[in-house]
């Protein structure tokens, strides 16, 4: 079955985007569980599954990439949720293009590589 480019960025890209935010709300910015939950309108338990492994369990170890993460992270914490959207897309922008995310058919390698 051949999946859309959204279907792949939705259960491929974004569990990443999002596990890399919150890791570095809390570990960087110092911000709690619950604090990081609200920003990225996602639960507490979603959270507590990034950090642990079970949600986005990739790690970035580009470094240019992991930059522009660090800037999202900031810039949701001063502003909110009113640029998370952008913010969420600006990175999936930048997966694409360093080609950490690939689209295709489901076991086509789609997804992250």
């Amino acid at each position: 079955m051949k999946h859309t480019p959204c279907e792949n960025i939705l259960w491929n890209g974004l569990p990443v985007i999002r596990k890399e935010i919150a890791e570095r709300m809390i570990n960087i910015y110092g911000l709690s569980q619950n604090e990081t939950a609200e920003k990225l309108c996602v639960t507490p338990a979603a959270v507590s599954q990034y950090l642990s492994g079970k949600r986005g369990n990739v790690n970035i170890i580009d470094e240019e990439v992991s930059k522009e993460i660090n800037k999202s992270a900031e810039r949701i914490i001063k502003q909110g949720g009113k640029i998370l959207l952008s913010e969420t897309c600006r990175l999936c922008k930048i997966f694409t293009s360093k080609k950490l995310i690939s689209f295709g058919k489901k076991g086509d390698n789609c997804g992250l590589l």
